[in-house]
């Protein structure tokens, strides 16, 4: 009999002071409650000192907790890594995963067999659930950040609704050129086929040394390319974005470019909202300046942990 896998996580800033009873219940949202209540009077979710985490212990971020993962609770781990997939959050009828840059969302010239459509719905081939998933939103190819599925026709008509009445909010880091005020708007439109169209991003200056700004761009209007061209327009572009002039980064492939926070109504509960925040990528971390990186790390940003 093959030896039960350990599941190793850390606890991420949306899920502070949370009990490790409604941790469970997120990150292992389609497993009945009194399964979960079963796993912690058990024993099975430990801190990785070796010690039992109880049902009503209070959970604070940067804790890493391990999780011993028989068969019963294979098909109910939405965190676990399948088919090429992070999932970062998953109830009845939304998905949410992790895109990472260089992975384009649908088939397309040069990702005609890999993209995160595909994995998806391999995944949930593998665990024989009965959805259909549909892409709610998208993320340019060199972008990377969480994505939301919707489970079905009848979810995806919902969550589409959620982003046409702006109930939804997505946050992103750019890394750009130059300084910047500590907030403001940008308001140039944006070419959509051919026409201009009004477009509106809102930013914080989170972080600057000399020649370099790091903002948190909070997404008004959704067109394609609109924060690489507003930002290059303004004459800031993003770091590494070769396309609208970012200045080169040698260590880096890809703009600096990461959507960190998503945040949407929760279908299933009136008034309450979901928020899945991603941390930067490894290869982002690194690509700070390091006087930015180390102020960011002293000051405890939740998108490094």
């Amino acid at each position: 009999m093959a030896e039960p896998q350990r599941l190793l996580w850390r606890v991420r800033p949306a899920e502070d002071g949370l009990t490790a009873l409604e941790w469970l219940q997120r990150r292992l949202a389609i497993a009945p409650t009194a399964y979960l209540r079963q796993l912690l009077k058990k024993g099975r979710l430990r801190h990785t000192s070796g010690e039992a985490v109880n049902e009503t212990d209070l959970l604070a971020v940067g804790d890493e907790l391990s999780l011993s993962a028989g068969e019963r609770l294979r098909p109910f781990l939405p965190d676990a890594k399948g088919a090429g997939v992070e999932i970062l959050f998953e109830d009845e009828t939304a998905l949410v995963v992790a895109k990472p840059a260089g992975l384009a969302l649908h088939a397309g010239v040069g990702h005609e067999e890999d993209h995160l459509l595909r994995r998806v719905e391999t995944l949930l081939k593998q665990r024989h659930l009965p959805y259909r998933p549909f892409p709610v939103h998208r993320l340019d190819v060199g972008t990377s950040g969480p994505v939301l599925f919707a489970k079905g026709r009848a979810s995806a008509a919902t969550y589409g609704r959620y982003f046409m009445e702006r109930q939804v909010e997505k946050h992103y880091l750019a890394l750009v050129t130059g300084d910047f005020p500590d907030q403001g708007e940008l308001s140039t439109p944006v070419p959509v086929e051919g026409r201009l169209r009004p477009s509106l991003s809102r930013y914080v200056r989170l972080a600057a040394v000399p020649g370099w700004s790091l903002l948190d761009l909070d997404l008004q209007s959704g067109r394609t390319h609109q924060l690489r061209r507003q930002l290059a327009d303004a004459g800031h572009p993003i770091a590494a974005d070769r396309r609208y002039g970012g200045k080169v980064c040698t260590m880096l492939e890809r703009p600096f470019l990461h959507a960190f926070s998503l945040t949407f109504p929760n279908s299933d509960s009136e008034g309450e909202r979901i928020s899945v925040l991603l941390p930067l990528p490894d290869e982002l971390q690194e690509a700070l300046p390091d006087a930015m990186r180390q102020q960011l790390i002293e000051e405890n940003a939740a998108f490094m942990i």
